[in-house]
């Protein structure tokens, strides 16, 4: 065999070999790119979209009290979307639900998003939160919107230290007390798919 006729035939031999891992990734339901997940808690169910779900409990390890919900939730649909109770399977919690102003439902507004904990947000209380949730835990949860119905999924149970100390229980518990100063649009104090509101785990723009 000539030496050009080597040379091309070990050329083909390295296409071949190169081009064989990355079909391997792609191809089939248990494609290598299909495994890999984002850190934070989401999911999608009809007009729905969940992000950035996570139970946040009280910092101190032997401190009792309340956890809170913290995520954001998008209506990708054309009717507003009631967020009608957060349920925690295999746990006897009460989950409070309360709009960023005054009383009433937590609303998602058509084509809109809100941002559930941290001030001037609604807030989602869980009642004796360090019984009903361990830090390090994915603990499931279940969001009932009045449309779409269970959007179940699972989240990381965090202490409100650090960069979650904003979005802990006693921020969450004092903000439904009572009206907040902060601007929110939307029924119920929902916020417009246009504002600015970030959960946790999501960056501003520009970073």
């Amino acid at each position: 065999m000539s030496s050009s006729l080597r040379r091309g035939a070990l050329a083909a031999a390295v296409t071949v070999l190169t081009i064989a891992p990355l079909s391997a990734c792609g191809a089939g339901s248990d494609a290598q790119t299909l495994e890999i997940k984002p850190d934070n808690a989401a999911v999608s169910v009809g007009d729905i979209k969940i992000q950035n779900v996570t139970v946040v409990t009280q910092p101190d390890l032997k401190a009792k009290g309340p956890a809170v919900v913290t995520g954001k939730l998008f209506n990708n649909g054309r009717r507003d979307q009631t967020l009608r109770a957060i349920r925690l399977p295999g746990t006897h919690a009460d989950v409070t639900l309360s709009p960023a102003k005054g009383s009433g439902p937590v609303v998602v507004p058509a084509g809109g998003s809100i941002v559930l904990g941290g001030e001037g947000n609604p807030s989602a209380v869980v009642e004796d939160g360090r019984e009903a949730a361990k830090d390090g835990d994915a603990q499931p949860i279940v969001f009932d919107f009045s449309s779409t119905g269970d959007v179940a999924l699972r989240a990381f149970v965090v202490p409100a230290k650090g960069y979650f100390a904003e979005w802990g229980p006693e921020v969450a518990a004092s903000t439904s007390a009572g009206p907040s100063t902060s601007p929110s649009g939307g029924e119920g104090g929902g916020s417009e798919s246009g504002s600015e509101s970030i959960a946790p785990g999501e960056h501003s723009p520009g970073e």
